[in-house]
């Protein structure tokens, strides 16, 4: 049997970049800025514990983040409430009767358990340009516009 050899660690493979335009929001930028600098930490300490496998890790996710960050995008909260855009906090009302409020933000930023959604979703193409009052089929069914801020 071959041994591996010595920098089989050495060459994980990069994390892939999602093809479409890199928005963020201030709060974004931020998590961006707050990842790189806890994997530049990371991997200090992975190769101060000579750890290669960590180390390899590290320095994958922590080239991600800084490609992520090299094409960040920042939006500026917008101070027109009347359309849903980027960066919204939108109020959606169901035929059913359920209501949901969520924040359409850049694809890392987005954690649907958090209340927040890509801007690329499904759900957030169907809303952007629409004005309270206005209808989107969402979701398999109809939704509602009840509020932006």
């Amino acid at each position: 049997m071959k041994e591996p050899d010595g920098d089989v660690f050495d060459d994980i493979a990069d994390r892939p970049l999602s093809p479409h335009r890199n928005l963020v929001t201030p709060e974004g930028l931020a998590q961006i800025d707050a990842e790189i600098e806890r994997l530049h930490a990371l991997v200090s300490r992975a190769q101060e514990a000579k750890d290669r496998t960590a180390t390899a890790r590290a320095q994958r996710d922590l080239r991600y983040w800084q490609a992520r960050r090299a094409s960040a995008e920042l939006v500026p909260p917008m101070a027109d409430r009347a359309k849903v855009h980027f960066g919204s906090n939108v109020k959606i009302h169901y035929q059913d009767g359920r209501e949901m409020k969520f924040r359409i933000v850049g694809e890392d930023e987005a954690d649907p358990a958090k209340g927040t959604i890509s801007y690329v979703s499904p759900m957030a193409r169907a809303l952007i340009s629409k004005e309270v009052g206005d209808t989107a089929r969402a979701g398999g069914q109809d939704v509602e516009i009840v509020g932006i801020e």
